[in-house]
């Protein structure tokens, strides 16, 4: 063969090894979607049939998924930082509540796990949809300001909506009116998503995440799916329209029964929330089918989950989010993946700070070089870890918003509420403040929780026994065992990065062990 024929072929094995063995080789890409107050106890999941046959039973389905904080902005904010909130300070979905502030942008924005992705582990990565709710505030930089460890950024402008917005396209604002054809937000996001995938490159691994706004308020449904669901209900549950008589002040005051005025419209609600959850069932299966025709969905990753929960009717509060129970803190977690097997159903606790570290695991990185203070669920998915090498609490914790100034809208809940649903019914305020340990082992299902307010209350439940979380057990149970809960509770406010995240560490060190405790007394209700 001549020597310049030999050159030719050597130049053409080592441009096709290149092109597909590297390709073949290289990290694994990864996709997260993130919903906006999408609940899984009240069947939240219901209308994503889509959602849960190409994802949820193509690998793992964690039924123990709680977040760090029942409000959008805190949570999102652990999410990308892999952080509890008393570690990075943003407290509730104000500006002053450190929202997409700068002091957020200055000391934590820099160090989120995108940015580590982008800047140190070669991805190239995508954002579109919800970022912070006050994100592009002008006191925050407006939608010029494109947060670090974003390759390609399409931010929305502050809270959710389906019409009527302006994005930040790499920067620039980008108006949208009303059109459905070219502006319903949700379908808008999953077009961008495969524009993205059309146009990347293919010598990178990349991360997206895409954050529609389904279904958070206004619950604008696509004009295809405004009809469905016209039959549908909120579920009555045992705690529906119940009242909390042993619960923390503002669940009392809440009206019981609710008016007719009040169930309707929480019903009307519901199903509205429903109808857009439609559209991100189609942008879901979008997204994996453009994977598969690429023949990139093998070597991806895909996360789906929520920022918090959502309660309609609970207790007799409408709607909102923001309270300690199940309803608002535990949300859907799916994922599916390289050596995830397929129909897995998981019931250990993993929560939205070990999104971030699970993900740079995923990416290779060493997670010894951050300060999160989540951790990589990756062995759990791979079956490399069973329940002894993990978690068996987890802190959940909220500041209400507000002042001590009382709102004349609802004179009865005394001062500080922020919001107002039908009928009066409040469900924030400055002294809704509160810090829990939620305790998912195999021998106990607990959660333990005191509130920063007057009554310095203290509310505990046994969801073995009461899984609706219907009667507080805190004045039933022995003195010690509420001190060596309390003093749990404590380590975790206090925690920080490896002594957040350290598997079984505290046991021995805090003389905490759910087995032991809850042997010496009777966990009824």
């Amino acid at each position: 063969m001549p020597f310049r024929l030999r050159l030719s072929c050597l130049f053409i094995c080592v441009t096709l090894w290149t092109t597909f063995g590297a390709e073949s080789h290289r990290s694994p890409n990864i996709v997260l979607i993130l919903t906006d107050d999408l609940d899984v106890a009240n069947g939240g999941l219901t209308p994503l049939s889509k959602t849960k046959k190409l994802i949820g039973e193509a690998g793992i389905t964690f039924t123990n998924a709680l977040v760090a904080s029942p409000l959008c902005c805190p949570s999102r904010a652990s999410i990308l930082t892999g952080k509890y909130p008393h570690n990075h300070h943003v407290i509730n979905n104000t500006l002053e509540g450190n929202c997409s502030s700068k002091a957020w942008q200055k000391s934590q924005e820099g160090r989120t796990f995108p940015a580590l992705l982008k800047a140190q582990a070669g991805y190239q990565t995508f954002f579109a949809g919800k970022y912070l709710n006050q994100y592009g505030h002008s006191e925050a930089g407006g939608v010029e300001h494109v947060p670090p460890g974003w390759s390609y950024w399409v931010g929305l402008e502050k809270n959710s909506k389906y019409y009527n917005y302006t994005l930040s396209v790499n920067g620039k604002a980008q108006k949208h009116g009303a059109d459905y054809g070219s502006d319903y937000l949700t379908d808008l996001l999953a077009n961008v998503s495969l524009d993205f995938l059309q146009q990347k490159s293919n010598f990178q691994p990349f991360f997206m995440l895409v954050s529609p706004p389904a279904p958070h308020s206004p619950w604008t449904a696509a004009p295809q799916y405004q009809d469905r669901f016209n039959t549908t209900k909120a579920p009555r549950d045992p705690s529906f329209n119940l009242h909390g008589k042993d619960k923390h002040w503002l669940i009392r005051q809440a009206k019981t029964p609710m008016t007719n005025s009040s169930i309707q419209f929480l019903d009307e609600a519901f199903r509205k929330r429903w109808r857009t959850l439609l559209s991100v069932d189609d942008l879901v299966e979008r997204i994996v089918k453009r994977l598969e025709v690429r023949a990139e969905l093998d070597n991806t990753f895909i996360f789906f989950t929520s920022d918090n929960g959502y309660h309609t009717g609970q207790f007799s509060l409408p709607l909102d989010k923001r309270q300690l129970y199940e309803f608002d803190i535990k949300v859907p977690l799916m994922v599916r993946g390289p050596n995830i097997k397929p129909n897995q159903t998981s019931q250990m606790l993993v929560a939205n700070v070990d999104l971030g570290p699970t993900i740079l695991d995923i990416a290779g990185f060493d997670l010894n070089q951050t300060q999160m203070d989540g951790s990589s669920f990756l062995p759990i998915m791979e079956g490399r870890m069973n329940s002894s090498g993990w978690r068996t609490d987890f802190l959940v914790e909220y500041e209400g918003e507000g002042s001590e100034v009382s709102d004349p809208a609802c004179p009865l809940l005394g001062p500080g509420v922020s919001e107002c649903f039908p009928d009066c019914v409040c469900e924030d305020s400055y002294n809704n403040t509160y810090a829990c340990v939620r305790t998912i082992a195999p021998s106990a299902d607990l959660q333990y929780c005191e509130f920063d307010d007057n009554e310095v209350f203290v509310e505990v439940y046994n969801l073995t026994a009461d899984p609706f979380q219907l009667t507080n057990i805190a004045k039933t149970i022995e003195q010690e065992v509420l001190e060596k809960m309390n003093h749990r509770l404590m380590m975790l406010q206090s925690c920080s990065a490896h002594s957040c995240r350290t598997p079984g560490a505290y046991d021995t060190r805090f003389k905490f062990d759910p087995r032991q405790m809850f042997s010496s007394w009777t966990l009824g209700t």
